[in-house]
């Protein structure tokens, strides 16, 4: 072989042993791919989301392990409310109310003829007897409910939905279809005190504020506003409502309980969830967001949740729309201060039992 050969050859085995090492050192070090890792399952822990929320009662998060079933012995409960150790649940399936006794579940027929109301406030009137007060959504009207029958309040609403004590003349009502909050009369007169949201559902007061779900809105928001700036006169301006939460999905229930926070029902996905909020806080803070709510429940129910009531002593009720099942759970107890105030005012208690979401409407509809 030349020597022009050789030398040609030499650059071509030099670059080969090069290239075998560099192989050989890499397969060395090669990396193994691990196998792919199963869905994670959410333990109580994580369903907690992180809250700058002030609670002098941690919250434990329950899941559908810990809701135990009252009953199942009614017609696809909608609206429910606690009222002196019993539920009163508004059944769309046969337009029954049924009283049903919290701690036995024994149930009876209290009355025929509420159509499909998701809300309810009770009282005891100065005689002894009880009063329901319920927006019927399929009836377009404000109704009166005792033992004697159902009465008209106000007709000619547009699918009316939460009720609401304002006080002893007044109550607050939101109109779904209407996008307005508004005031009724125990005789029946109504004024608009805010007119720009967008499907409104569950409303609750206490003795500072009003708290309505917006649910309809860009923010889905709970919004709040001062009882003070309620309107007296029905050619006032409308009120502006401002954030209370934002990034909630189908809020329905509101319900201010015995601890001093606004519990509420929601979405998460396609799971019923409850939340809570200290409201101070958010009014405090200019507004909470959906990282600040504490859960409370994370149920395996299809949402939306159609039904949300809590007793006093922090007994949680709560049900899914179209199915019979009442569930119930023990939440953290108040203060004895506090649990007594809300016993003793328990005859004026109102509770939103809402349930929403265009599609469900179009159900109800059809």
């Amino acid at each position: 072989m030349s020597i022009q050969k050789q030398m040609r050859i030499i650059p071509c085995i030099v670059f080969l042993l090069v290239v075998g090492i560099s192989i050989a050192s890499a397969q060395e070090n090669v990396t193994t791919t691990p196998a792919p890792s199963k869905t994670p399952i959410a333990t109580t822990e994580e369903l907690q989301e992180p809250s700058n929320q002030s609670n002098q009662t941690p919250v434990q998060t329950r899941i559908q392990a810990d809701l135990a079933i009252l009953t199942g012995n009614v017609q696809r409960p909608n609206g429910i409310v606690w009222h002196n150790s019993k539920l009163y649940t508004v059944c769309n399936g046969d337009f029954t109310i049924y009283e049903i006794d919290d701690t036995t579940a024994a149930t009876r027929t209290y009355i025929w003829g509420v159509r499909n109301a998701h809300a309810l406030y009770a009282e005891t009137t100065d005689l002894g007897e009880l009063n329901l007060w319920a927006p019927d959504f399929q009836s377009n009207e404000l109704i009166r409910i005792d033992r004697n029958g159902v009465d008209t309040v106000l007709a000619n609403l547009d699918g009316p939905w939460g009720i609401a004590y304002l006080n002893e003349n007044e109550f607050l009502v939101t109109g779904l279809r209407s996008n307005n909050l508004m005031v009724v009369t125990r005789d029946g007169q109504s004024r608009e005190i805010v007119t720009d949201l967008r499907s409104p559902t569950g409303v609750a007061a206490d003795d500072n504020a009003v708290y309505i779900a917006n649910t309809g809105s860009a923010r889905r928001a709970i919004e709040w506003m001062d009882k003070a700036a309620i309107p007296a006169e029905s050619d006032s301006e409308p009120v502006i409502a401002r954030p209370l939460v934002s990034g909630l999905q189908n809020t329905t229930g509101l319900v201010l309980a015995a601890d001093g926070h606004l519990y509420f029902a929601y979405s998460l996905g396609t799971r019923g969830v409850i939340g809570r909020i200290d409201p101070e806080v958010c009014k405090a803070n200019e507004g909470c967001t959906n990282a600040d709510v504490e859960i409370v429940v994370y149920t395996e129910l299809a949402a939306p949740l159609a039904g949300l009531t809590i007793s006093p002593d922090m007994r949680l009720f709560v049900h899914t729309m179209f199915s019979p099942d009442i569930y119930w759970v023990q939440l953290e107890t108040a203060s004895p201060e506090s649990a007594a105030s809300e016993s003793a005012a328990s005859e004026e208690t109102s509770i939103q039992m809402p349930t929403v979401s265009p599609e469900i409407e179009q159900q109800e509809s059809q």
